[in-house]
């Protein structure tokens, strides 16, 4: 199985943290032990996949938190009024290139990252910026050595802010346009773009 399963199993999203890993097993344990459903085999087979998808994640993952909460970023942004509305310009989404396969990593943090990606995709395609954050710093800190996550990472920073600045929150856009640069200072063509950016700024201040 891979992470997404295991998450499934539990009804997490990928990427959820060890706390919401470790509250989900509880619940679903207290509701498919045995000791609860005596002689029920279809409740034990299903007590039994639980166990070995929080046992893999929980291996996994470390006693932490390793995701920020993605509907407090989201509720953040909805207070400051900056949710995408279908009447606001945005340039067509260009996906990031395929994963790369980092020797470095297991199994299992090459399946996460895989995972994740797929994940990136479609947020960044739905426009849903704050959630992509979430999941792109959330990966970045569980597989911190990762340099195509960082890669990631900053173009979700860049990409965040040019929305920002079609909504004229300029100095909002400022603050992650740096936070790209220092997420990865040695990317040419990123560079190139954020310059671009800022340069819009300029014209609208």
């Amino acid at each position: 199985m891979s992470l997404a399963d295991y998450y499934r199993i539990l009804g997490l999203r990928t990427g959820a943290s060890f706390a919401d890993v470790k509250a989900a097993y509880r619940r679903l344990a207290r509701k498919y032990h045995p000791d609860v459903n005596p002689g029920n085999q279809r409740a034990k087979e299903r007590f039994i996949k639980i166990t070995q998808a929080y046992d893999a994640l929980a291996d996994f993952l470390q006693p932490e938190e390793t995701v920020k909460n993605a509907e407090k970023i989201a509720q953040e942004a909805i207070d400051d009024g900056d949710l995408i509305d279908e009447e606001t310009p945005v340039e067509p989404y260009q996906p990031p290139s395929p994963v790369r396969v980092n020797p470095s990593l297991s199994a299992l943090e090459q399946q996460l990252k895989q995972d994740a990606y797929q994940q990136l995709q479609e947020l960044l395609k739905k426009q849903k910026y704050p959630r992509a954050i979430a999941l792109v710093e959330g990966l970045a800190q569980r597989i911190s050595q990762d340099a195509e996550v960082r890669q990631w990472q900053a173009i979700t920073y860049q990409r965040w802010a040019r929305y920002l600045i079609g909504v004229n929150k300029l100095d909002k856009a400022r603050i992650y346009l740096n936070k790209a640069l220092r997420t990865d200072p040695m990317n040419k063509s990123l560079w190139a773009e954020i310059n671009r950016d800022f340069q819009q700024i300029d014209k609208r201040v």
